[in-house]
């Protein structure tokens, strides 16, 4: 039988949580990099993302709009509940076999809070990546409407959406829309420096669905369960989704629930979605899986 402190002795496995709209595949090459260099990871596909992935009908080519604004989608019966049990499951496999530390990007990091409530004694660290970490305010919702989020582009990115999430119970964005405004609002607002092919292919490997209740979901970290977890926040200073502003507010709070245990914070100048093989995102999760 193998105990706790013989699992400790061993190297971590770094679990990566991806973000909205998105799939394991948004950490391809960061764990790729990683895992060429020795480190043992894996990037989970929450439920209805990547292999589980829903395409409306209407969303192939030729596009049907008035279709795609009404399609049901399984996607609606999603919880944070869901997502939380997926990524509980792949931690406690993980941790069988040593530490794990846990990473999320953007929305990830509402799964990354709540996993963390739900099981601390199994985390050795939990990381954020310009992701959403709630202390004071209960969702992501709230944050929205902070002065510290008031220079996002969220809106430019959100002018791709073709139904009302209220009624259909996902946010839907159709990234394949031949409006000019919709690929320079996911440039701006996602990919600030990437070139015009390098933002088609992310156009590419984004997802139509979302499930829409997640941003409204309770996500506090809890100080007296994920608030013991060493914790580490990665700035990304180019974004321009959630402005840095708003993450240095999720430090400041986290550190003010948690005075003896303070955030790790590591700054990388990259806009919101990376790439996340960049030199300098590899040598951070290269450091934090060496300790």
């Amino acid at each position: 039988m193998t105990t706790n402190r013989d699992a400790d002795r061993r190297p971590p496995t770094l679990v990566f949580i991806h973000g909205t709209n998105s799939s394991s595949a948004w950490a391809s090459g960061l764990t790729g990099e990683l895992t060429l260099r020795g480190h043992r990871c894996v990037a989970v596909d929450l439920p209805g993302h990547g292999s589980e992935a829903f395409y409306p009908r209407s969303y192939q080519n030729p596009q049907d709009l008035e279709a795609l604004a009404t399609e049901p989608s399984p996607l609606a019966k999603i919880t944070i509940d869901d997502y939380v049990e997926r990524v509980v499951d792949v931690v406690r496999r993980a941790r069988r076999h040593g530490p794990v530390i846990l990473v999320g990007m953007s929305q990830g990091g509402v799964t990354v809070s709540r996993v963390g409530n739900a099981i601390p004694e199994l985390l050795d660290r939990v990381v954020y990546v310009a992701a959403y970490c709630c202390v004071d305010l209960p969702n992501v919702a709230a944050y929205l409407e902070t002065p510290e989020n008031g220079d996002s582009l969220l809106a430019q990115v959100t002018a791709a959406m073709v139904a009302d999430p209220a009624v259909l119970g996902v946010s839907r964005l159709n990234w394949r829309s031949a409006d000019p405004a919709v690929f320079h609002g996911v440039k701006n607002a996602l990919a600030g420096d990437f070139t015009d092919e390098g933002v088609r292919r992310l156009l590419n490997l984004l997802e139509p669905d979302e499930t829409a209740g997640i941003p409204a979901a309770e996500a506090r970290g809890e100080a007296h369960t994920w608030g013991r977890i060493p914790r580490t926040y990665v700035r990304l200073t180019l974004d321009r989704l959630i402005p840095p502003a708003l993450q240095d507010r999720f430090i400041k709070e986290a550190d003010r629930l948690t005075p003896d245990n303070p955030t790790d914070v590591r700054s990388v100048a990259a806009p919101h979605v990376g790439p996340f093989d960049r030199p300098e995102l590899v040598e951070i999760f290269s450091e934090l899986a060496g300790r």
